[in-house]
């Protein structure tokens, strides 16, 4: 187990650390001042952090299912799903950085176009660009949506397990309380018994008491009349 904790460890510093990578990286692209290449890189670098940090999430959430007790399974599956949850918080915060990075170029582009320069290819450029990062995000979104939707299924899977569970405890806590009422009845019935028992006892100890002195009773009299 001591061994155990220390990938658990080294996975936990690893997705905290792409989490802070990523997050200094979608400011950085609210930052951008363009060009569209270079929001395009950044996008690219943006991608691949999150690509690791799902990975990690995911040798996290097998390194919880191999937990031998259940309760640090559990510990580390709601860290999974935490992490899983400011995954998603990061993505939204991505697509916002850079719906307003694009609009602050376009914006910028359009002056540039009221300038009279390259008015045809920048917006060109510029619908590509758009184009393909929107592609990027939906391809990202469409990956964490799957995660999840397998995240909820083993969810189900648990809840039917845990109902399975207690319906066998309640079966056999209803055995153990049929079993308990027998105990006692039988409890009650060697009692009993035993105080007939010594009812018994005590009533064969009269009539032997009794039949002995009529007997000593007979023998007095045929023995010796005279007394």
């Amino acid at each position: 187990a001591a061994a155990a904790c220390v990938p658990v460890r080294v996975c936990h510093q690893e997705i905290v650390r792409f989490d802070l990578e990523i997050k200094a990286a979608v400011q950085d692209i609210r930052d951008c001042p363009g060009p569209l290449s270079a929001l395009t890189e950044l996008n690219a670098a943006v991608k691949e952090k999150f690509r690791h940090l799902r990975g990690r999430i995911q040798e996290l959430e097998q390194m919880a299912k191999e937990q031998d007790k259940e309760s640090e399974k559990q510990a580390l599956l709601r860290e999974v799903e935490n992490h899983k949850k400011q995954m998603l918080s990061n993505q939204a915060a991505w697509r916002k950085a850079n719906l307003a990075c694009k609009i602050a170029i376009d914006n910028s582009e359009k002056d540039q176009l009221l300038q009279g320069r390259d008015s045809v290819r920048q917006r060109k450029t510029t619908k590509e660009s758009l184009a393909e990062s929107a592609s990027n995000i939906t391809e990202s979104l469409m990956g964490i949506s799957r995660m999840m939707s397998q995240q909820v299924q083993q969810s189900e899977e648990t809840v039917q397990t845990l109902a399975n569970s207690s319906r066998t405890i309640l079966e056999a806590n209803e055995e153990f309380k049929s079993m308990s009422g027998t105990i006692q009845l039988g409890r009650k019935l060697i009692t009993k018994y035993n105080r007939r028992e010594l009812t018994d006892k005590l009533l064969i100890f009269l009539a032997l008491a009794l039949f002995l002195a009529t007997v000593l009773y007979i023998l007095k009299k045929r023995l010796f009349p005279f007394l």
